[in-house]
């Protein structure tokens, strides 16, 4: 293939998983089996991308505001949580994902915080690709973190940088997003990836998550690779 014909491959691809709710309400379904559909699709998509040459995957699967919803939506929320990382954490594994969780990890339910930690730990060499989950995530909250971090180290005013500020986030170690996609037809951040996204390409997607299929994970990474990024210059 010529250079000028190779394709630019995303390391980094942020999702934005949103319309379970419209999918079911849409179908006269309770809204749990939007929810249930839409899990169902997390499972395949980290292969979906993987397979194409991205490195890591973000999914934006609870934030901070989320906790405003039904108790009955919440809990199920949970439970689906629960499922993903303890009774079918060895298909992840299997698949050779390294799992990451995003978000204040430490205010979920129950024995969450727990089962989140050791599927962080037990998947930590895994090499197949990153899925970094964000859970009781929101782009403020994680700045307020950062901060809070930051002046519990007694930082001078003038040690602080851009460097010293990314040091703190959940995810330090991750490069930002170079591309970040919504589905559901809204066309908005949400918070996700406040900070990281400063430089990151966007795509609103019409359809709904759980009509997500491998041909959409193709359609973005030729999106992706038809833009030119600057990052600011000409």
């Amino acid at each position: 293939m010529d250079k000028k014909d190779k394709k630019s491959i995303p390391a980094h691809v942020g999702i934005i998983m949103d319309g379970n709710r419209r999918w079911a309400k849409e179908r006269n379904l309770p809204t749990i089996e939007g929810h249930a559909k839409g899990y169902d699709k997390m499972k395949l998509v980290g292969d979906w991308f993987f397979s194409k040459g991205v490195s890591i995957l973000s999914v934006y699967a609870f934030s901070t505001e989320n906790w405003n919803r039904s108790r009955t939506e919440v809990n199920y929320l949970m439970k689906l949580m629960k499922k993903a990382l303890k009774d079918d954490f060895e298909e992840f594994n299997e698949r050779e994902y390294r799992i990451l969780i995003s978000g204040r990890i430490e205010e979920l339910p129950g024995d969450l915080p727990e089962i989140c930690q050791e599927a962080i730990n037990k998947t930590e060499k895994n090499t197949k690709g990153i899925l970094n989950i964000c859970i009781n995530y929101g782009g403020r909250a994680e700045l307020i973190d950062a901060f809070k971090k930051i002046v519990s180290k007694q930082v001078s005013a003038d040690q602080i940088h851009e460097g010293m500020i990314r040091k703190y986030l959940y995810q330090s170690e991750l490069p930002d997003p170079d591309i970040i996609v919504r589905t559901s037809g809204e066309e908005r951040t949400s918070g996700f990836q406040l900070w990281q996204s400063t430089y990151s390409e966007f795509l609103f997607l019409k359809k709904y998550w759980p009509d997500f299929e491998k041909s959409d994970a193709e359609i973005i990474i030729n999106e992706y690779s038809n833009r030119k990024r600057r990052f600011g210059g000409n």
